[in-house]
């Protein structure tokens, strides 16, 4: 199979070496993606004030709810391309390239009218304070009419993982982060020749940046071997392999399930903070800013592991897989330690990236020193569930999700929330449980083995690789 353009197979050389070379460009992407909502928090937060904050925060967990479904089905594609190219069959590569690309867009197009449609209802049924109404319904309609990018954003970068490139992605997405960087103070305080638009700039200059990754993308793609047009079905049949829809529903439903579970339960516990006021709800906001630069290593190294177990369960290479685990447990442990020690020991400085305002900065520095004792668990949850994710074998990551968020996070921030003593505080630790409980449960099923019959393509010990195209 060619392998130009950064494409690199996984079932051969030295694992670590992968796992670290294929990590980076994921963590810079990733890094990338957060400043696009992170980059609008800074502005709208230093020069609007605490409630325009607030609106942006409390946006967050609602976006990633509407966006889980590009998640699940990016996930799928992963697998699936993974897998097909780790068992040398450059047909049904090309064949996957082409169905995930129009089924997901087309869902993506659906998404971004059921956000238009439902956004303020949301905001009303989690009760969100009148002083933030007006802003974050704003933040959020104009977040919603840009979803198509972002599903079409995922899936092609998806394919990109599949194939052992993670480079191409996060170039693309570097120009739209300077793109947006750039937009944002010019549109959020009217400088010519936008007009003053405060928090719904801030959504203008994402959405605009956000279409600028995919045309870009799109555009690295047509040089690809596997491209979307090379991929296309002959003239007269379906345009969608429906025998590639079924898999890609099978595994990127739970998997959306999943990324749909962790946000809606981001939204309740944003319910239970909206309760204690504004400065509460912007140091939990912030909080939660900063947890997601804390475990992007975590999780880019979870998409790594993801991609070498797809390959190597496509090559038939179990014993790849087991090193594979190895090798990212000691490294994820690792980086979440230094975090956590940052985090721990300095919060005031972190913070002080957000706000100025003293009254959210004592919250969020009680909230940090809580939440990031349960960084090194968080890390190892995210190592399991991305070999089981790389099976393709989601619904059990799903499950333990649910078990962990909805029997012991949510239940434990509302409850312990109550006691007087402990107030918001409580809220913290309720998380911090939540995370070492999903760790617990994603170890405990990967020790079970059950994912290692759940790959979708595997070559045979011995068989040979298809000729290149």
């Amino acid at each position: 199979m060619q392998q130009g353009h950064g494409i690199r197979d996984f079932t051969t050389g030295d694992v670590m070496g992968h796992l670290i070379r294929f990590s980076i460009p994921l963590f810079l992407g990733n890094v990338l993606q957060a400043l696009y909502n992170t980059v609008d928090s800074v502005w709208v937060g230093r020069f609007l004030g605490r409630e325009a904050l607030g609106a942006v925060s409390l946006s967050f967990p609602i976006t990633f709810t509407l966006i889980s479904l590009a998640v699940g089905f990016s996930t799928a594609t992963t697998v699936l391309v993974s897998q097909y190219f780790g068992a040398g069959d450059v047909r049904m590569v090309r064949r996957t390239v082409f169905t995930s690309v129009a089924f997901i867009g087309s869902i993506g197009v659906a998404m971004s009218l059921v956000g238009l449609a439902a956004h303020r209802p949301i905001l009303r049924l989690i009760d969100t304070p009148g002083d933030v109404m007006d802003m974050a319904s704003g933040y959020l309609a104009i977040y919603s009419s840009g979803l198509v990018f972002t599903f079409l954003y995922n899936v092609l970068g998806a394919i990109y993982r599949g194939l052992g490139d993670s480079r191409t992605p996060v170039t693309v997405l570097a120009y739209a982060t300077v793109l947006n960087m750039i937009l944002d103070p010019l549109m959020i305080f009217g400088v010519f020749p936008f007009p003053r638009m405060e928090v719904a700039g801030a959504a203008w200059a994402t959405v605009i940046s956000q279409a600028l990754s995919v045309v870009l993308l799109f555009a690295f793609t047509r040089s690809v071997a596997v491209s979307p047009g090379r991929g296309a079905p002959a003239a007269g049949t379906s345009a969608l392999d429906w025998s590639l829809v079924r898999p890609l529903v099978r595994i990127g439903l739970p998997a959306g399930a999943q990324q749909a579970l962790v946000a809606l339960s981001g939204v309740t516990v944003s319910w239970i903070v909206n309760s204690f006021g504004s400065a509460v709800l912007a140091a939990y906001g912030a909080g939660v800013r900063l947890d997601q630069f804390a475990l992007m290593p975590s999780m880019s190294i979870s998409m790594a592991v993801s991609a070498l177990t797809g390959q190597n369960m496509g090559a038939g290479r179990l014993d790849r897989v087991k090193e594979t685990v190895a090798a990212a447990s000691g490294l994820a442990s690792a980086i979440a330690a230094c975090v956590s020690a940052v985090a721990l020991g300095l919060p005031g400085v972190v913070l002080s990236l957000f706000t100025a305002d003293p009254e959210v900065m004592a919250v969020g520095t009680v909230y940090l020193r809580v939440v990031a004792l349960s960084y090194i668990p968080f890390a190892l949850m995210f190592v399991t569930n991305g070999v089981i994710r790389g099976a393709g074998d989601t619904l059990p990551t799903m499950l333990n999700t649910l078990a962990s968020l909805w029997l012991v996070r949510v239940p434990l921030a509302w409850a312990l929330s109550r006691i007087p003593r402990l107030g918001s505080t409580g809220i913290w630790v309720g998380i911090a449980l939540g995370q070492v409980a999903g760790m617990a449960l994603s170890r405990a099923y990967y020790a079970t083995g059950r994912w290692k019959g759940k790959a979708v393509a595997q070559r045979l010990p011995g068989e040979p690789s298809p000729p290149d195209p």
